[in-house]
């Protein structure tokens, strides 16, 4: 018998080309990695311990293939990812301005990562996990709900649409991981603020706000701890916001007691841990090419 699984993740999963140089024209030569948010959580929460599942869709093509290979050597169930031969593997491409910012492009029109029917998802892998990121049916079903609203402007038609579809999710949500770029895009207010408006307005039990170097903000209902992050360089952070939300996630399984229940120690015990994962990732390309062994992280927690 199998292990039971600790956490279901639906969502996109694609292939991300980052810059890696540009020519006298300006055009870019790509660096192709495994993408797409979801696959970058899963993948932190199995390298620190966790059974994890996949529901999504790929197209049936090489990219698709390597995205498979890529979730299956990093131990994440893929039984339910279907491969369609109707539609390509999401690409994105991920270019880089004078500062470091990134802006992205999709081809996606449509990708296979949108092209997921409900009818199509393998409900039984739902019903085993302790988790799911993310859903309403899990919801009925007593499951702990995680969200992170992961706000990419360019695949919405406008602000207007990608707020109302963050506060619906945000809405759904028992722990939800934010970044403070989008608790500003959301609210314009602090991360303090933003924090204490998901636990008083939407519901949630508890509120991550990652703050890029600074660290990030932990909030439940009684605790709060505020984690500060390892001095680190970054080449690419890509990924690190999703490799955060599954450090965290493991962290919080390891705990194995409600999340009403969590104290100022436990806050700092998950904070510290997934702010220190999330650093080193970004010394590193890409997402799930990125997360570090367990022992690196501890060692730069001091």
């Amino acid at each position: 018998m199998r292990a039971m699984i600790d956490v279901v993740a639906l969502g996109e999963l694609l292939i991300d080309f980052a810059a890696k140089s540009t020519d006298s024209a300006g055009y870019p030569t790509m660096a192709a990695n495994p993408g797409g948010a979801p696959g970058n959580f899963l993948a932190a929460l199995n390298a620190y311990g966790r059974k994890t599942a996949f529901l999504g869709k790929v197209g049936n093509d090489a990219f698709g293939n390597l995205l498979l290979g890529t979730l299956n050597a990093a131990g994440i169930e893929t039984k339910g990812i279907l491969v369609d031969d109707s539609v390509f593997t999401t690409l994105a491409f991920v270019t880089f301005d004078e500062s470091g910012d990134r802006s992205f492009s999709f081809a996606r029109k449509p990708g296979a990562d949108t092209q997921l029917r409900w009818e199509e998802v393998d409900k039984s892998l739902i019903d085993e996990a302790k988790v799911f990121h993310f859903g309403t049916y899990a919801k009925e079903r007593g499951k702990l709900i995680t969200f992170d609203p992961n706000l990419r402007p360019p695949l919405w038609r406008s602000p207007d649409d990608a707020r109302e579809q963050m506060l619906w999710g945000l809405g759904q949500a028992d722990v939800v991981k934010i970044s403070d770029n989008e608790v500003e895009f959301l609210w314009n207010c602090t991360p303090e603020e933003g924090a204490d408006k998901l636990l008083t307005e939407f519901g949630v039990s508890l509120a991550m706000v990652t703050l890029g170097p600074d660290g990030c903000l932990l909030k439940t209902r009684t605790a709060a701890f505020r984690a500060a992050c390892p001095k680190v360089h970054p080449v690419d952070t890509t990924g690190a916001g999703d490799i955060f939300g599954g450090s965290a996630m493991a962290r919080l399984l390891e705990l194995d007691k409600p999340v009403s229940a969590l104290t100022e120690d436990d806050l700092k015990y998950i904070g510290s841990f997934a702010a220190a994962a999330a650093s080193l990732s970004t010394e590193h390309s890409g997402g799930i090419p990125s997360i570090r062994e367990k022992d690196a992280v501890l060692k730069a927690m001091g």
